[in-house]
């Protein structure tokens, strides 16, 4: 009936499960395919696997079958886990909403678990193993203060168009213009990007300011990180008018004497740089492939109080 080959299937997934380890003295059983004559037994292991039935205890709000496919993740740390958030779903309609930190901290002994890689590499995919998502543990992501400029005599009602920019020299810059009355789309409002910050703390936005219709205008570097960073707001708050400060970048443009090398490790998106590329007339899109085929980019920073006053 073919015994072996099963006798022999079955050894080699204890092994590929670590439960067994062949010791390698080239004795073999001589059959085909052969077998090692002698294995450890990994105790460790054994006792680390969870108990079926402790696991159909729980299937009524978990997904197993992870674990059923990787059982060096049936660890008694990963197990407590489970339990803890087990409990907390069999009264979560009670229970209000907090943010994602505290949540971590109250269900897992960390307030970094669910969100640190560094700190805690398996934390973000813990949830992805069980089957869980973040909705079911009543959790907001709350959005990250960022540091802004209101325009001298106006009110919070008065805030319509707003300025993002990405570097903090420029920031200041931009409140000197504004104060002036010599800044491009005279914002109400600017704020400091602070690079790629802004995608994690433009949230923050509309829990600060009146629900209403905003304009939003974003100058960021001439490169392939300040391509990706408008690129990607524009993409996850379709619902917002955001859209690139074309006047400012035409004048970072005019500075392309100044132009200097790509910081090294930046992603050079090709979807990020041609969406970008399109808010620009052809001769600029021209001007701006060169600068990526020769790896240049263009700072913010060209645009100083100095250079501004050539356009005035």
């Amino acid at each position: 009936m073919d015994g072996y080959s099963l006798f022999y299937q079955a050894i080699q997934t204890l092994v590929d499960e670590g439960q067994l380890i062949p010791i390698h003295n080239n004795q073999y059983n001589g059959r085909t395919p052969a077998l090692p004559l002698y294995y450890w037994v990994n105790i460790k292991v054994q006792a680390d696997r969870w108990d079926r039935l402790e696991m159909m205890k729980l299937s009524d709000q978990f997904d197993f079958s992870f674990y059923e496919r990787h059982p060096e993740w049936q660890t008694k740390e990963e197990w407590n886990r489970i339990q803890n958030l087990y409990a907390f779903l069999q009264s979560s309609q009670d229970r209000e909403i907090v943010s994602l930190e505290e949540r971590s901290l109250e269900l897992f002994g960390h307030e970094k678990f669910l969100l640190d890689g560094i700190s805690f590499p398996d934390g973000k995919g813990f949830l992805a193993r069980i089957g869980i998502s973040e909705e079911h543990l009543k959790v907001l992501n709350l959005g990250e203060p960022f540091v802004f400029w209101m325009k001298q005599g106006k009110e919070l009602k008065d805030i319509q168009r707003v300025l993002i920019v990405e570097n903090l020299s420029f920031f200041h810059t931009s409140i000197q213009l504004l104060e002036a009355d010599q800044l491009d789309y005279e914002p109400e409002l600017i704020i400091y990007g602070e690079g790629t910050k802004i995608e994690r703390s433009f949230s923050f936005f509309f829990q600060m300011f009146p629900p209403k219709s905003y304009l939003f205008y974003y100058a960021g570097d001439l490169d392939a990180a300040g391509y990706g960073i408008i690129t990607r707001l524009i993409e996850k708050y379709p619902d917002c008018c955001i859209q690139p400060a074309m006047k400012i970048y035409r004048k970072m443009l005019e500075c392309l004497d100044q132009r200097n090398d790509q910081k090294s490790g930046q992603v050079q998106n090709l979807k990020s740089r041609d969406v970008f590329f399109q808010w620009f007339t052809e001769e600029e899109q021209e001007v701006l492939m060169q600068l990526w085929q020769e790896n240049k980019r263009i700072p913010q920073e060209v645009l100083t109080i100095e250079t501004w006053r050539r356009w005035m």
